[in-house]
């Protein structure tokens, strides 16, 4: 009887309180979505769960070992999601409240018409040209994390997204096409940037600076990565740190248009 008093009790304050979780709980979610720890994270909702269940129906035994164990285990939890941690505090740090609207675009749930859909198209037929001539590439797409800190290692840029001038940036004879390209809402916001590095022993040794930088970037944000290789042409995919695969252009373009709705 004591739950159902419980519930009758339950107040406006309780409502925005199961709200703010559940959006926790989302976003947590898409950090973790397309990663091994998305298995953890929902192996780690069910046990809580359980946990609150026999503490309800005050099953003392088991709930006290539920209770130990979740207990410790949040000290293994911080080890485990280290880059998905560093990730959501990235996202949290970024949040802008100036004139770029940037925190209801990490936000999502609110959508504005000022923010212009990125021409995937377009980067995807650079990307091919470019690799029809081994014109070695690294293209960051920008999501939720504001990659502003990055771009003073580069030079500041304010150009529309089309092929002609993906493919001008990377030119072998252009000035720019060392380093790495951010793009925006469909603007090249900087050239030349320079990335961090991953050293992940993992990847294999055929892949040189340009993939590392591609694996370093998406593993500390949530930006999405494109590398042509200038040895083999070919165009690899990054996100959260790994290579996706992909089996032609059409499939590729959806996948990237997918990350950013």
């Amino acid at each position: 009887m004591e739950i159902f008093d419980d519930l009758l009790k339950f107040s406006v304050v309780d409502i925005i309180d199961v709200v703010l979780v559940a959006f926790l709980l989302y976003y947590v979610y898409k950090l973790v979505k397309g990663t091994v720890a998305i298995n953890i994270f929902i192996g780690i909702v069910i046990v809580y769960i359980i946990w609150k269940l026999t503490q309800a129906l005050q099953m003392q035994l088991l709930s006290n070992i539920l209770g130990g164990f979740i207990s410790v285990g949040m000290f293994a939890l911080i080890v485990v999601f280290q880059q998905e941690i560093r990730k959501f505090l990235l996202m949290i740090g970024s949040t802008n409240l100036s004139g770029k609207g940037k925190f209801f675009k990490n936000l999502k749930f609110i959508k504005t018409d000022v923010i212009a859909e990125t021409d995937v198209e377009s980067i995807i037929a650079a990307c091919n040209k470019m690799g029809s001539t081994k014109t070695g590439a690294l293209i960051v797409i920008e999501r939720n994390n504001n990659l502003d800190f990055l771009t003073n290692t580069g030079d500041e840029m304010n150009i529309k997204v089309t092929q002609p001038i993906i493919e001008s940036i990377f030119f072998k004879n252009s000035p720019l096409h060392d380093g790495a390209a951010i793009i925006e809402n469909n603007i090249v916001k900087a050239t030349r940037v320079i990335l961090p590095v991953s050293n992940d022993t993992n990847i294999p040794m055929r892949f040189g600076l340009r993939h590392r930088a591609a694996v370093g970037i998406t593993e500390k944000t949530d930006a999405v990565a494109l590398v042509v290789s200038e040895e083999t042409g070919q165009i690899s995919y990054i996100k959260n740190g790994k290579f996706v695969m992909f089996n032609d252009t059409v499939e590729l373009t959806d996948l990237i248009q997918k990350e950013l709705v």
